[in-house]
């Protein structure tokens, strides 16, 4: 019942927090719209006292910020941008047009055509996001987008150097964008909700989310260190452990508060295991999936024997990370799969950002005339059963056209002329 009360009040406080975020999102907006440039650069200097001569970085910006960067950090920059597009690379690979021939004469196809321009948003703030731009923008460049616009708010007055460095693949003019993409804070995730229609979006994104499936396997260090490693990005993270081992779930709780009590980013994750933290004693792994499934987090780690034997089964999650030597900060920072990631419950209809987000999946079909004769008497008789007589002229007048049919409004039109 306390569990229960205290989501309640959670859930209470996060809508009120929702409301005021939309109506200060939408106030920002309308001001944009209404004043362009003059309410981005009142914006910027209110929120993060930044009033550059241009907000656009030129490249002696560029090469100066570089400057201050150490040469074995642009190296492991490179290095995880480069795993990142290797993987890319080979889900680009792997998405192929198609053209077929259905009917004799008939021939469907479609091409997967990238989005012309995209916007990716670097996160600043607490955690300077560098990972982030490699997974939007590297991402981006493998589908094949032509225009990348990169954004990213100032760190105590000027740009955080690590995180230009990423960023360093080169933009064009900043104009409109087709699809904005990037995790964010709340007025970044509610920004996008209200400019999907206006823009493509990759998804929405709440806060960041962690389930560890465990057996009697397991190491509850281990778990303890992952669940709290993702707690640390805010203190509404969702950390769950689902386990078969009674002893796991009764010695992970000592395990996070020791651990807390070392953790420099304690603050935020200690509230977050606090409020959203969770542990759930299951009977069989058939069960931990079962329940996995329902939860649908952003990541899930599997700490179990034979950990593929769960990557057969589960259906929903944002990405799985099979085995104790492998984890998501692997994941968020330089493995090579993409990190922007489906939460609050979405992992059951969609998976996270890739090469396919920014690709346009468009259909295009060519014909005989023959073949025209043989769709068209089908696609007449059926728009009659709709009643949509315009729709079912385009049919006729190929009738007529083609197979020197005298049906439909032609046919009668060219009658009653002849009487």
């Amino acid at each position: 019942m306390a569990t229960r009360l205290k989501q309640r009040i959670a859930h209470a406080i996060t809508d009120e927090i929702d409301q005021k975020v939309r109506q200060t999102v939408e106030g920002i907006l309308d001001d944009v719209k209404k004043r362009g440039d003059a309410a981005l650069r009142e914006l910027s200097q209110k929120f993060d006292n930044w009033s550059p001569k241009s907000f656009r970085l030129s490249k002696a910006d560029i090469d100066a910020i570089l400057a201050k960067v150490p040469a074995g950090t642009i190296a492991d920059i490179r290095f995880a941008q480069a795993q990142i597009r290797n993987f890319a690379e080979h889900q680009r690979a792997a998405i192929k047009d198609i053209e077929v021939e259905t009917l004799p004469g008939v021939k469907l196809g479609h091409k997967n055509i990238p989005v012309e321009s995209v916007g990716c948003y670097v996160p600043g703030g607490r955690y300077p996001m560098v990972a982030s731009a490699h997974m939007s923008i590297v991402t981006a460049r493998t589908a094949g987008v032509s225009r990348i616009v990169a954004c990213t708010p100032p760190n105590q007055g000027e740009p955080h150097a690590e995180t230009i460095a990423a960023m360093a693949l080169g933009t064009e003019s900043i104009k409109a964008v087709d699809m904005l993409c990037g995790p964010g804070n709340a007025y970044v995730a509610e920004a996008k909700r209200q400019l999907f229609g206006r823009v493509g979006i990759d998804l929405f994104a709440g806060p960041t989310e962690i389930l560890v499936v465990a057996d009697d396997s397991a190491d509850v260090e281990m778990i303890a260190t992952d669940l709290l490693g993702q707690a640390e990005h805010g203190p509404t993270s969702p950390a769950i452990c689902i386990t078969t081992s009674k002893k796991i779930a009764e010695a992970l709780p000592a395990e996070i508060e020791r651990q807390l009590k070392v953790l420099p980013t304690a603050d935020v994750a200690g509230v977050a295991w606090r409020d959203y933290g969770e542990i759930l004693l299951v009977d069989s792994r058939e069960e931990a999936v079962k329940e996995a499934d329902r939860v649908a987090a952003e990541h899930v780690e599997i700490l179990a024997q034979n950990p593929r034997w769960f990557l057969d089964r589960m259906r929903n999650y944002g990405a799985l990370f099979l085995g104790p030597e492998t984890n998501v900060s692997y994941g968020d920072k330089v493995i090579g799969t993409n990190h922007t990631l489906p939460t609050l419950g979405a992992a059951r209809y969609t998976g996270g950002l890739w090469v396919g987000k920014f690709l346009k999946t468009c259909t295009y079909q060519e014909i005989t005339p023959e073949a025209s004769v043989t769709v068209g008497e089908y696609c007449s008789r059926l728009c009659a059963i709709e009643r949509f007589w315009g729709h079912k002229e385009q049919a006729d007048l190929r009738l007529r056209r083609y197979g020197g049919q005298e049906v439909g409004l032609g046919a009668k039109a060219k009658a009653a002329a002849a009487r």
